[in-house]
């Protein structure tokens, strides 16, 4: 069997330098790699280019590598909630490409699956299919979009084996599995590192052939972007 498991955060990201493109899974707060993001901070690794959903909020995510502006661009498919990422995009210090939503999931598992490029009707008549291959399926046009490549992907999950077997949680089960594998190195932070044959193989979603790196992360502030209750 062999073990992916290291020691901490320090030795997960070695080798993660300036101007790298990073892949870092979440969809707003959720399921987002708050260990990897502080230590990116904590090294002030600069000239990012970052794929994911969304860039956080000004204090928390992403938000805190625009703050210290460590990242050049963003691939992302939605602003949000984010004013400073807003401000930079808006001022030009920011370059931004924006994706539709599915646009940017297939591109993601494009990359996992080791394809180079798809085929989708998203953007076709838009700014977004400008400069780029078209073609007609089934009288119907379709844009080509290439798999992204990305140096590292930093990817959060529920649990995980030392072999780098996965299980995601509930609605953190978004863009983090489109992102194992789909880097040179996946990078894993989960909140249970156990031994391999502990999981139950009918529970993973993700299999260790698509980590590099795993790792059990500490002080998780899982915070929510907005709290939503019903009136009594």
């Amino acid at each position: 069997m062999i073990r992916k498991a290291v020691a901490n955060v320090e030795e997960a990201l070695e080798g993660v330098k300036d101007g790298m493109t990073l892949m870092l899974g979440g969809f707003g707060l959720s399921g987002i790699p708050e260990n990897s993001i502080s230590e990116l901070v904590r090294l002030n690794i600069k000239n990012l280019t970052c794929i994911s959903n969304n860039a956080g909020v000004d204090d928390f995510g992403l938000g805190l590598l625009l703050h210290k502006k460590q990242i050049d661009k963003m691939v992302s498919s939605y602003v949000g909630e984010n004013a400073e990422f807003e401000r930079q995009m808006l001022s030009g210090e920011l370059e931004v490409e924006l994706i539709p939503q599915g646009t940017l999931a297939a591109r993601c598992q494009a990359a996992q699956q080791g394809f180079p490029a798809i085929y989708t009707p998203a953007g076709y008549g838009t700014e977004v299919a400008e400069g780029k291959e078209t073609r007609e399926f089934d009288g119907k046009m379709h844009v080509l979009e290439e798999a992204f490549k990305a140096d590292f992907s930093l990817v959060k999950a529920w649990k995980g084996d030392k072999a780098g077997n996965l299980i995601f949680k509930g609605t953190a089960r978004n863009f983090n599995p489109l992102m194992c594998g789909a880097a040179k190195v996946t990078v894993v932070e989960v909140e249970e590192l156990v031994e391999p044959g502990e999981l139950d193989p009918n529970q993973i979603h993700i299999p260790g052939i698509f980590v590099q790196r795993i790792f059990e992360g500490k002080n998780y502030e899982k915070r929510i972007e907005k709290r939503t209750v019903r009136e009594r």
